[in-house]
């Protein structure tokens, strides 16, 4: 297959009102990712040279999109909806470029995978002009069936048009094919709409390429693989599946997930061998995972860097930039943003570091702050390796401490600190003896004032 140039044609241009969305349904998003770009990685995973999105609703933001996902990808505009063919027609300039295959998907059925295309262009490999993608749903009602005759399919009937004996048919239309390039235009040109919409429909190159005494044939693909997006709901049920695929993937791979159910991966997370991921964590795109790590539970993981045998959790949140080194720790209700945690060093609990680096063995002591925006700009904070900061301190940034430096409990830190000094940045204490008891019958009388003023 390596041999043989492909174009993959994408249809991309429908409105996808069922969504209720001013934004293009495939931009909706499976995993973090939309689910058109979902289908674009299918189509490369089998074997593309070219992309081709075909793209009406939205199309500048279609085309926008596309530059993250698809940056090599020609776009296409659809301005009039007739038909799938006629869609499929939009993209002419590529499909005349001579490409041995033509796959034609659909932006909408992000669960397709690149064996299920592999194996339509490999019909196409052995001689066949036309090889339809076709599945099994367990209800085939709505549903065109795949009309075969001695191993050739004959023709797509849509299921207001069947027999009773086709309806029994259980082998529905899929609706993606593959098409030899060089009868791929000649087909299409073929098709006609003399029908009751006046569409000109994809599916007919099936008959008119029989009528030819081309080869036609069809390959069977899972229920999952075909299945199409059209609303809020159904988007659910793809993000469950795609989310099941994935978390079986990561456990065969050698990761404990001890409630898979409740743990939702993003389409680039990479994750390693024997790393534990506890109940209700979320991975959000950019996440990067070594071996032998511990995940607590309740965590918020994104743009994320995390090295060996680290832990982290429970109820953590790790955002962009965050990036842990060989058994670094941040703890409980702790939050870490664009910083180095450096080799060893633990962020326990209850802490924010943001615009950092945490040195090698310091110790962030509970309720620690980096206080790095001034509500204009953000500033660094640079804590050498050993450094001991105190519970329920504030680093005003940009600010240094040194290597083993000891910041004393409560302070207020403005000013650098050098290498092993130990700093205090807060008012001395003053005890009033008997103060205490003085203010509580000051306050209790004035109470009971207000009290008795309010009867």
């Amino acid at each position: 297959m390596s041999q043989r140039s492909c174009l993959s044609i994408i249809l991309a241009a429908g409105e996808g009102t069922r969504m209720k969305s001013a934004m293009p349904k495939v931009l909706h998003a499976i995993a973090g990712l939309p689910m058109v770009a979902h289908v674009v990685k299918a189509a490369e995973a089998a074997g593309a040279t070219g992309l081709a999105l075909v793209i009406g609703h939205g199309a500048e933001e279609m085309r926008k999109a596309a530059q993250k996902f698809a940056p090599k990808a020609e776009t296409f505009v659809q301005e009039t909806r007739l038909g799938t063919a006629h869609a499929v027609l939009a993209a002419r300039e590529a499909i005349s470029k001579g490409y041995d295959d033509i796959l034609v998907m659909f932006g909408d059925t992000p669960l397709i995978d690149a064996g299920a295309l592999t194996a339509a262009r490999q019909k196409l490999a052995a001689g066949a002009a036309v090889a339809v993608i076709g599945f099994r749903p367990p209800n085939p009602t709505g549903y065109g069936r795949l009309i075969e005759e001695g191993g050739r399919l004959a023709a797509i009937r849509e299921e207001k048009d069947c027999s009773e004996a086709e309806k029994k048919i259980g082998f529905c239309n899929a609706g993606m094919m593959a098409v030899a390039g060089k009868h791929a235009l000649r087909l299409l040109d073929q098709v006609g709409n003399s029908n009751a919409k006046g569409e000109f429909y994809l599916t007919d190159i099936v008959e008119i390429a029989g009528a030819e005494g081309l080869d036609v044939v069809a390959t069977e693909a899972s229920f999952e693989n075909a299945l199409g997006i059209n609303n809020r709901a159904e988007l659910a049920e793809a993000e469950a599946i795609w989310q099941a695929r994935r978390r079986r993937e990561a456990m065969l791979a050698g990761v404990t997930l001890i409630a898979p159910e409740t743990v939702y991966f993003s389409h680039d997370t990479e994750i390693g061998a024997d790393t534990i991921v506890e109940p209700n964590v979320w991975f959000g795109p950019g996440v990067q995972i070594s071996t032998g790590v511990t995940i607590h539970a309740f965590s918020h993981l994104a743009g994320t860097t995390i090295a060996a045998n680290c832990e982290v959790g429970p109820f953590a949140r790790l955002r962009p930039g965050a990036d842990l080194r060989k058994k670094a720790k941040v703890g409980n209700f702790c939050e870490v943003k664009q910083a180095t945690v450096e080799e060893g060093a633990k962020v326990n609990h209850l802490t924010y570091i943001g615009d950092a680096r945490v040195g090698a063995g310091a110790n962030i002591g509970a309720g620690t702050i980096t206080c790095n925006y001034d509500g204009f700009s953000k500033f660094f904070t640079d804590i050498g390796e050993g450094a001991f900061i105190g519970s329920n301190s504030s680093l005003v940034a940009p600010v240094t401490i040194g290597k083993g430096g000891y910041i004393a409990s409560g302070s207020v830190i403005t000013e650098s600190v050098p290498d092993d000094a130990l700093a205090f940045g807060r008012a001395r204490q003053k005890t009033i003896p008997g103060k205490g008891k003085e203010l509580r019958e000051r306050f209790a009388s004035a109470a009971a004032a207000r009290k008795k003023a309010a009867e």
